[in-house]
């Protein structure tokens, strides 16, 4: 009789357990930026010239289960940007380029994530720089790794449509058109409750 309680005993734990970890959902929401990077490239000369930005910040909230329900906001400081040098960054965060003084962050607000198979998602979203909007989107990745997940990608964007390089940069045969965006983003995993 007490193998027959102990034995129900544990069935009913183990059902609890289940119960438990089935009313759990993984979410990941914690954008780790010291595991994350954002960088670029650019053509200057016809020769590519590669960049990043030391410091970005922004809130993610993405369910693998749910992804039309994912939310994304990255603000970059853009005066941490290394370009290579210190003439080149002092430069860049000028003016004619990002005119950090008056427009210290570009920002991109994802407005819809949509599935694509095999881990691959199509992020849309409004990108702002210089006081300039524009609608943006690409093809991102997602790969679970460890106790969080890595969300990987790049878009084009053309610097004229935000004014980046204006006055005597704003001919494209010195410093082209296109400026590709690649990121990195590494977000730890929390369980939360489902709905």
């Amino acid at each position: 009789m007490n193998a027959l309680m102990k034995k129900i005993g544990l069935l009913a734990g183990m059902l609890a357990l289940w119960a438990s970890c089935s009313a759990q959902a993984v979410e990941f929401n914690q954008l780790q930026t010291d595991k994350s990077a954002v960088s670029f490239v650019y053509k200057q000369m016809n020769v590519p010239i590669e960049g990043s930005f030391k410091r970005f910040h922004g809130l993610i909230s993405f369910d693998p289960a749910k992804p039309a329900l994912a939310q994304a906001e990255i603000d970059i400081d853009l005066a941490s940007i290394d370009a290579g040098s210190d003439e080149a960054n002092d430069e860049v965060a000028g003016k004619l380029w990002f005119n950090t003084k008056a427009f210290p962050v570009a920002r991109f607000v994802a407005t819809s994530i949509t599935p694509l198979g095999n881990n691959r998602f199509e992020v849309a979203g409004k990108m702002s720089i210089k006081g300039r909007t524009h609608d943006e989107r690409t093809v991102a990745t997602f790969q679970p790794q460890g106790s969080g997940g890595v969300f990987a990608g790049s878009l084009v964007l053309k610097r004229a449509d935000y004014g980046i390089g204006e006055g005597v940069w704003a001919d494209f045969g010195t410093v082209a058109n296109d400026i590709q965006i690649k990121f990195r983003l590494v977000a730890a995993a929390t369980a939360v409750s489902k709905k």
